[in-house]
């Protein structure tokens, strides 16, 4: 059942309130299960509000608030000016039928488009997969690819495998259920292994890990200034070590749900620094492969678009 809408804005309110003020161990108590999962801990939603405090600074005026209804929850969002930040800011509280945090979360309010610093890469790459995929976050827009907005992950993919107009079979509820968990993830190009990451677990669909975003992934030195960034893989499938020689289509690990994951998807970028969230990221382009059924010589695959490797007639026939 449903909150009215007056109930929803007065705790939309408090549970700001008791956030910005530091009254953690209220919020906390508030959150569903999957939320507290998602979190780990009372202490992360400390630092959380620390870090929103150090790069926002405190809440100077509020703009305009609404209650919206999504998928059988309802949102309060609240549009407010803090005084470190340029532009609005958005505080938004999904609650529950039991007025329980089911989603949170604090961000600018109108993103916009990172600065463009690379017009092209040196490497060349070809598609991550062996079979079709589904781009999901693919383009150098904001319509296009929500990633845009950052630095890092300026021309970003986000891949997954559907079917029937659907990304799993049953509920959903399972990793497992999801066409792409446990596909094969290959090597986009040639290179070292500088990282390698195993270990994190897989989350149940809908519950993230947002203190350890990639989950486990790979980065490959391609040796030009360039580094491949491969994540959300699935826990005790990753295969090379720190310090080995990569080829193009060789196996790196399996599709998973590790890290901040809405559900079993391989992230891809592209960027000139072989550190995390670091560096500016580079337009990659992928050479022969098909996009809605057509040939691609080279080209960006952008939202939407079902693409998959062109086959090796000559390995076939061998």
């Amino acid at each position: 059942m449903l909150m009215a809408f007056l109930v929803v804005v007065e705790l939309g309110r408090e549970l700001t309130r008791q956030f910005y003020s530091g009254e953690i161990a209220q919020v906390w108590s508030r959150m569903t299960p999957r939320m507290k999962a998602a979190l780990g801990s009372a202490e992360n939603l400390a630092g959380f509000r620390k870090q929103v405090e150090t790069q926002a600074g405190l809440e100077q005026a509020v703009l305009d608030e609404k209650v919206e209804t999504l998928q059988g929850l309802q949102v309060y969002r609240r549009i407010a000016r803090f005084s470190k930040a340029p532009g609005e800011v958005e505080v938004r509280w999904t609650l529950d039928g039991e007025g329980q945090v089911a989603g949170f979360f604090v961000r600018p309010a109108s993103l916009e488009e990172a600065p463009a610093k690379h017009s092209q890469a040196k490497t060349k790459l070809v598609l991550p997969f062996a079979s079709a995929w589904t781009v999901v976050w693919g383009g150098r827009t904001l319509a296009q690819n929500y990633h845009a907005s950052t630095r890092d992950q300026r021309f970003a993919f986000d891949f997954l495998i559907a079917r029937g107009g659907t990304s799993h079979h049953g509920d959903g509820r399972k990793p497992g259920d999801f066409f792409a968990f446990g596909e094969s993830i290959l090597a986009p190009a040639g290179g070292t292994v500088i990282e390698a990451v195993d270990g994190r677990p897989d989350q149940a669909p809908g519950e993230r890990d947002p203190l350890h975003a990639m989950g486990n992934y790979v980065v490959i030195d391609h040796g030009n200034g360039e580094y491949s960034f491969l994540c959300h893989l699935k826990r005790g499938s990753v295969k090379p070590k720190v310090g080995d020689k990569v080829q193009a289509g060789d196996a790196l690990g399996l599709c998973g749900n590790s890290g901040n994951t809405s559900e079993p998807h391989l992230h891809y970028h592209l960027q000139d620094s072989p550190r995390p969230f670091d560096g500016d990221g580079l337009p990659a382009e992928f050479s022969d492969y098909f996009a809605d059924g057509k040939r691609i010589g080279r080209g960006m695959p952008l939202r939407g678009e079902v693409i998959a490797p062109v086959p090796d007639v000559g390995a076939e026939s061998r």
